[in-house]
């Protein structure tokens, strides 16, 4: 039995081989739209429709073994790293997108100063700017 496959049943879904893909294609890294992901697991499968795709991407991060992150003005990304409270950092300029752990280590990272009865479990914070890459062309149009 393959990592993929224990991972599936411990989380009470049963295994596919569109499910077995995405997983692999998160597993690589990075923060995907659903259209990367697609053109990937079609890589590895001989056919494989995009709303299968997104019923995958919404089982895996409904079992927690995905994250979906909505970055203002950007389509969803997937990525594999979930569980540990991590931020996001994004590229006004390209929509590069790239981790940053916790400032404090423990979920949550942030203390609100209400939570209006809610029992916080998580932040999400997005911080903005620009890569270096970016930032180079920048320099160079300037």
């Amino acid at each position: 039995m393959s990592a993929g496959e224990e991972l599936l049943r411990s989380r009470g879904l049963r295994v596919t081989r569109p499910r077995l893909a995405v997983l692999e294609v998160l597993a690589a890294g990075g923060h995907l739209e659903v259209d990367e992901i697609t053109r990937r697991v079609r890589e590895r499968l001989d056919s494989v429709s995009t709303q299968a795709v997104y019923d995958v991407l919404g089982a895996l991060s409904r079992a927690g073994l995905s994250r979906r992150i909505e970055p203002a003005g950007s389509p969803a990304r997937y990525e594999a790293r979930v569980g540990d409270n991590h931020h996001h950092v994004v590229c006004r300029g390209c929509g590069e997108i790239a981790d940053v752990d916790c400032a404090v280590g423990e979920a949550p990272c942030l203390d609100p100063r209400t939570t209006h009865g809610f029992a916080v479990d998580e932040a999400e914070v997005t911080f903005w700017g620009l890569c270096p890459a970016c930032q180079a062309r920048r320099a160079t149009d300037a």
